[in-house]
C-alpha cells in the first residue's frame, strides 16, 4: 500500500486475479490470506471470534479489559491511534473509555465497505472522536496521513495476533515499518503463544464448520469476482499444527482430480493436492521480544493470561533508530 490518503484503496480485481493465478501456478499452490476479507469473509471471521473453540479473541479481550488503565498510561494523552487490520473495531472500544483524550482514530482494513460501516457505528458511540477509516493492504509499504493536529504521538494497535499470518521475514518488515511510522510513540500488539497442539487444532477446526466456510470464501470470491468455476464441495478445509515451524497451516484440499478455470485459464488439481491459504505463527514471549528488538522496537511491558495462552505487548518506537 503506497498511500492511505484515499477512502478506498482495497485491492482491485486485476490485482486479485494476478495474485490468484500466480499462486495457483506454484508447485505448492497458495494464496495470501488477505483475500479472505471481503464483506462476507469479515463477517465470517467475526463469527469465528465468538466460537467456544477459538480462545484468542476472548483471552485477548479479557486482557484488554483487565489492563486498560495500564495500557492507557503507556499510550499517554492526546494520541493519534492507528489500528492495523481493524475489522469490527470491537477491541478498540475496550480501550477508548480509558484513553486520555485521543486526538484521532485511524482504523485500517482491507475490506472497505465493512470498514466504513463499522467506523460509522464507532462515531455514533464516541461522538467526540475523529474517526478516519483507511481502506488498504497493510502487508506492504505504508504511508499514513500526517499526525493529527494537537496529537502528542502516534500509537499503533495490532490486536488478534494477526502478525502470525506473516512469514518471519514479512513480520520483521512490518515491525520495522512500525518502528518508523510510530517513531516517538509505540505499538500495542497481541501475540498468540505456543501451546498444546490439541488446543490449536480445535481452534482452527471448529465443530460448526465456520472456519471451513471462512477458508472456502477464497474460492467463492474467485467465482464471484473473477468468473472462476471452483466447486466448493470439491474442496475440504484442512488445518494442522507444524511444531517445527511453530505455526498452524490452513489448506484447501482437492477431493478429486479436477480442472477449474480462473479468468479463462485452466488450472489442474490432483486428488489430495492443496491450496495453502494461511499460516498462523505462534511465539514465545522471549522469542517475540527478540523479534521486536531486531525491528528497532523496545519491549516495555507484557501482559499474559494465567494459562499463558495469549500475550499483549507494549513496544516503544524510539524517536531515533536503535
Amino acid at each position: 500500500m503506497s498511500a492511505l490518503l484515499q477512502p478506498d484503496l482495497h485491492p482491485a480485481r486485476s490485482v486479485f486475479a494476478h495474485d490468484l493465478l500466480a499462486g495457483l501456478r506454484q508447485r505448492q499452490k497458495s494464496l495470501s490470506p488477505k483475500y479472505f476479507y471481503d464483506e462476507r469473509g469479515s463477517a465470517l471471521f467475526d463469527l469465528i471470534c465468538d466460537l467456544d473453540e477459538y480462545y484468542p479473541t476472548r483471552t485477548e479481550t479479557a486482557l484488554l479489559r483487565r489492563h486498560a488503565g495500564d495500557i492507557a498510561a503507556k499510550v499517554g494523552p492526546h494520541a493519534d491511534i492507528v489500528e492495523f487490520g481493524a475489522g469490527s473495531l470491537a477491541k478498540i472500544r475496550l480501550l477508548l473509555p480509558a484513553l486520555q483524550a485521543p486526538r484521532r482514530f485511524l482504523p485500517l482494513d482491507i475490506s472497505a465497505d465493512y470498514l466504513q460501516r463499522q467506523a460509522a457505528l464507532l462515531r455514533a458511540d464516541f461522538p467526540g472522536l475523529i474517526v478516519q477509516p483507511l481502506a488498504g493492504d497493510f502487508s506492504g509499504p505504508m504511508t499514513l496521513p500526517p499526525l493529527a493536529e494537537g496529537a502528542a504521538r502516534r500509537v499503533g494497535f495490532f490486536p488478534g495476533s494477526s502478525l502470525g499470518n506473516f512469514n518471519p521475514a514479512e513480520a520483521l518488515a512490518f515491525l520495522r515499518q512500525c518502528a518508523t511510522l510510530l517513531a516517538g510513540g509505540g505499538l500495542l500488539i497481541g501475540i498468540d503463544l505456543v501451546k498444546a497442539p490439541e488446543r490449536l487444532h480445535r481452534a482452527y477446526n471448529d465443530a460448526a464448520g465456520v472456519t471451513a466456510a471462512f477458508n472456502k470464501n477464497l474460492l467463492l470470491r474467485a467465482n464471484h469476482e473473477l468468473e472462476a468455476d471452483f466447486d466448493l464441495d470439491a474442496f475440504d478445509h484442512y488445518a494442522y499444527y507444524h511444531p517445527g515451524l511453530q505455526r498452524i497451516e490452513m489448506h484447501l484440499l482437492s477431493r478429486k482430480a479436477q480442472r477449474v478455470h480462473v479468468c479463462g485459464e485452466p488450472v489442474d488439481f490432483a486428488q489430495g493436492e492443496s491450496i495453502h491459504t494461511e499460516n498462523s505463527y505462534k511465539f514465545t514471549v522471549p522469542g517475540f521480544q527478540a523479534l521486536a528488538l531486531q525491528a528497532g522496537l523496545l519491549p516495555a511491558a507484557v501482559w499474559c493470561d494465567e494459562d499463558a495462552l495469549f500475550s499483549l505487548h507494549w513496544l516503544v518506537a524510539p524517536t531515533e533508530p536503535v
